[in-house]
């Protein structure tokens, strides 16, 4: 789903019918009804798909933030907000890469650092094909929807770095 051209990308993934890995796409319809309702939104895109690939090293160019946003088993609940590095991990497939290795596809074509991104991981229990999402997760997105709103009222990676850190 594209919605605008802009200096801000918000790229999330996830499977909808996969329970919890619903969290991502879930994510980025609430932002879009917030849209929607007003709000400064210049220099906002929002994007989705089921995972990350090498074309969305594309989706990056002339942006000065990314936000990517996923759903994890893994982070503590409710999410976990951090800033991202290139990497070349053990993702880097054409296939499934991670938000690193999409920044290290990025520095390969260009030439030159990627934006600044960061990863907004939100904490889901049940990932089984056809489950709804779970009570825990909704709870947890909508605390990462409060996160994205203090987000998109300072969008500057300074006071990103920040909130990332502590």
């Amino acid at each position: 789903m594209r919605v605008s051209n802009s200096g801000l990308v918000v790229l999330a993934v996830g499977n909808p019918s996969r329970g919890d890995d619903a969290l991502g796409p879930l994510f980025l319809e609430r932002l879009a009804e917030l849209r929607e309702q007003g709000g400064n939104w210049d220099g906002v895109e929002l994007l989705t798909d089921f995972q990350l690939q090498i074309e969305h090293a594309v989706d990056l160019e002339g942006r000065a933030l990314v936000l990517f946003v996923d759903a994890s088993v893994s982070c503590p609940p409710p999410y976990q907000f951090t800033r991202l590095q290139p990497a070349r991990d053990a993702s880097y497939t054409s296939h499934a890469l991670s938000p690193a290795a999409v920044l290290h596809v990025y520095e390969q074509i260009h030439r030159a650092p990627p934006p600044s991104a960061f990863q907004l991981a939100i904490r889901g229990e049940r990932f089984e094909l056809g489950e709804p999402l779970s009570p825990a997760a909704a709870v947890n997105l909508t605390a990462a929807l409060e996160l994205a709103g203090r987000l998109l009222t300072r969008r500057d990676a300074g006071a990103w770095e920040r909130w990332a850190a502590g």
